[in-house]
């Protein structure tokens, strides 16, 4: 990478879109580079979409970092955005000076979740995505923080309830036939910054916590009353721990 420059990329996370990153990417260090993908099927204007598969996403979003001249990068994944960033690191380990798994986790669904999923998609084709929108998007903040965060709430229910059927679906069909990619973090040549919520329904700490060991390079930050959402449960503490990240693999690059 330039010694002048470090390229972040940030990953939006199921039903989520680039939008999401707006305030938290906001006054960024000018010495950082930001790009905000927007991964198939989602965005404002989604083109059709025949593959979920967290190795098509990631194979789209390496086309958007091409078209975009970047090369070595920090990943920084939100939810089923982490999936996606494990996946480009497995297939280009060579182009990660960092990885950020934001609520997210390097293991498979397991059986439990699969079922989950399979209810939640049959939900869908019941009632449509806006009914199953506006009660899963909810629980996934911590108890405390759903009243005070109405108006994010209600943002990240309008992206989601804008999405297609057909997106959501595919989505949790993907998710549910990821790979365990707990190897990508045993061989990482890069730090990898693990953000989490003790109060997070979708990552528990327990499933967590095993998987900090696993990188040679390894950061941490656990967060009390925070659910699956810390960029707005608690966006200064969370946005000042992936800068202070991305500061130390600058500080490297420049060596």
């Amino acid at each position: 990478m330039p010694a002048s420059q470090l390229t972040l990329v940030f990953l939006h996370g199921f039903a989520e879109s680039p939008e999401i990153w707006a305030d938290f990417t906001r006054d960024f260090p000018a010495g950082y580079r930001v790009l905000t993908p927007t991964l198939p099927g989602h965005g404002p204007q989604p083109s059709p979409v025949t593959d979920y598969a967290m190795e098509a996403q990631a194979r789209a979003a390496l086309a958007q970092l091409d078209a975009a001249g970047a090369d070595k990068v920090l990943l920084v994944g939100h939810s089923m955005g982490g999936y996606v960033a494990l996946a480009l690191a497995e297939a280009q380990p060579e182009r990660v000076a960092g990885l950020v798994l934001f609520h997210s986790t390097a293991l498979p669904d397991t059986d439990e979740k699969k079922a989950a999923r399979d209810e939640s998609a049959g939900f869908v084709r019941r009632h449509g995505v806006e009914k199953y929108m506006r009660s899963a998007i909810r629980p996934l903040l911590a108890p405390g923080n759903r009243k005070r965060l109405a108006a994010g709430l209600k943002q990240l229910e309008d992206i989601a309830t804008a999405t297609p059927e057909t997106t959501i679906l595919g989505c949790l069909e993907a998710m549910k036939h990821r790979p365990d990619r707990t190897q990508v973090l045993r061989e990482a040549k890069y730090p990898v910054l693990f953000i989490g919520g003790h109060d997070d329904p979708a990552v528990p700490l327990e499933t967590l916590l095993p998987q900090l060991a696993l990188p040679a390079q390894s950061h941490v930050l656990l967060l009390r009353n925070v659910g699956h959402l810390g960029f707005i449960e608690a966006p200064e503490l969370t946005r000042r721990a992936v800068l202070e990240f991305a500061a130390g693999i600058f500080r490297d690059s420049i060596r």
